[in-house]
């Protein structure tokens, strides 16, 4: 009797057929070419994008599903997975978008005639309140979404503070002891 025979599946031929169809398998994955992706210029996306913006706005990022959000868009679900293969592809697509929208808003405030004005107006204006809540609950269960709201938030509290330091230089920290990064952080709130 062989010693391999107690063992099934421990004959020669048995472990051969086993590794070809592990080789072919991994080979086969390997070959196979990476899922398309629609255009990021695409007038579908901006769509798309527009109505997962307004489902988590107003019924919360929970209901943002690839089903509601091509019903309010107005297209297939299918259409939806083919711009954004997971739904986090989709929430970072409008987190980005929103980004982009407020970091212009606040550009804009920031070479006003009076920046500090036009922030502390763009920081109390609530429009924006229920996707922002909406974002940090996200960000609670969703990684990369914490992660890209910090990026954005450092880099737009830096951007701030230097325009705040050229707006208003060392009158600022005469008069109340703090520097332009501690303001931008007091107008922002925490």
């Amino acid at each position: 009797m062989d010693r391999h025979e107690h063992y099934p599946g421990s004959n020669l031929s048995d472990r051969v057929s086993v590794t070809c169809a592990a080789v072919s398998t991994t080979y086969a994955a390997a070959m196979k070419p990476p899922r398309r992706v629609g255009a990021v210029d695409s007038n579908t996306r901006a769509i798309i994008v527009e109505a997962a913006e307004a489902v988590i706005r107003n019924e919360g990022y929970a209901a943002a599903s690839s089903r509601r959000v091509a019903q309010h868009a107005g297209v297939k679900p299918s259409l939806v997975h083919y711009y954004f293969p997971t739904t986090e592809d989709l929430y970072l697509a409008v987190f980005r978008e929103g980004a982009a929208h407020s970091d212009a808003m606040i550009e804009k405030a920031l070479a006003s005639e009076n920046p500090l004005l036009s922030l502390w107006a763009f920081f109390s204006d609530t429009t924006r309140t229920a996707l922002a809540l909406e974002f940090m609950a996200m960000a609670n269960r969703h990684e990369n979404i914490r992660k890209e709201m910090a990026l954005h938030s450092e880099a737009m509290r830096t951007r701030q503070a230097e325009a705040l330091e050229t707006a208003i230089g060392g009158s600022l920290f005469e008069a109340t002891n703090q520097d332009a990064k501690a303001l931008s952080l007091v107008l922002a709130g925490p």
